[in-house]
């Protein structure tokens, strides 16, 4: 997917409009509707034929809309002069879900800076809901070589019951690094036709020398409908 997203925020820096407009092959899924508060929100797609023939991965459509909103959520708490997460919760008014987790992963994390960070680091956070479940991330990033390092990640998920604790957190930790090997390596190359990569020892993966260390916080709440695990933790690690 390909978006073009544009604002206007109000004399408090909050946003009063909103426009994406998105080039999917499948429309236009919820996931593409962000849950701020913001009274003006237009949502198009610009359908086409693919030039290339793709097909479906972990999350689907959700990792790809999560990374324009909450990407561009961030520019607009950075043009407003506030704290990311702080801004995000001055918008979640009508999401409860989306406080409580935003609230319980900074806590995780040591908001706005752990006591122990790595050196020349800093914090991104992102949220989205997915698959009926609210998942939180925060990550630690420094440069090192140029490149992006993440040191840790600190996740919080929200998927109403959580039936199998172990098994959330395990899928928690699989969808962060599967999200994380697309945002830093993930590339397919096409020459004379013919895609290049063929298996893992030409498609780069995150491999454990460069992986982050996880923690994963299960927040449940037992009035919501059960959501799913093995899913929605991949959307917001790349924001």
């Amino acid at each position: 997917d390909v978006a073009k997203v544009s604002a206007k925020l109000g004399p408090d820096g909050k946003p009063v409009a909103w426009h994406t407009r998105t080039y999917a092959a499948i429309g236009v899924p919820g996931e593409a509707i962000p849950p701020y508060d913001i009274p003006n929100i237009k949502i198009e797609t610009v359908n086409g034929e693919p030039a290339l023939p793709f097909a479906y991965w972990r999350s689907v459509d959700a990792s790809t809309h999560s990374f324009f909103i909450e990407s561009f959520i961030d520019e607009l708490a950075r043009s407003a002069g506030e704290d990311p997460i702080a801004y995000r919760v001055s918008l979640l008014g009508k999401h409860p879900r989306h406080v409580k987790i935003l609230e319980h992963v900074a806590k995780m994390a040591g908001w706005p800076k752990p006591k122990d960070a790595a050196p020349n680091s800093a914090l991104g956070v992102a949220i989205f809901k997915s698959f009926g479940s609210v998942v939180a991330q925060i990550a630690e990033v420094s440069i090192q070589n140029k490149l992006p390092r993440v040191h840790r990640v600190w996740c919080a998920i929200d998927c109403g019951v959580a039936v199998n604790p172990n098994s959330v957190e395990a899928q928690m930790q699989g969808g962060i690094v599967y999200g994380l090997t697309a945002a830093l390596y993930g590339a397919i190359t096409i020459r004379d036709g013919q895609i290049q990569q063929s298996n893992f020892h030409n498609y780069r993966m995150l491999r454990l020398a460069d992986a982050p260390r996880i923690e994963v916080d299960i927040v449940n709440t037992p009035d919501a409908p059960v959501g799913g695990a093995g899913e929605p933790g991949t959307p917001p690690i790349a924001p």
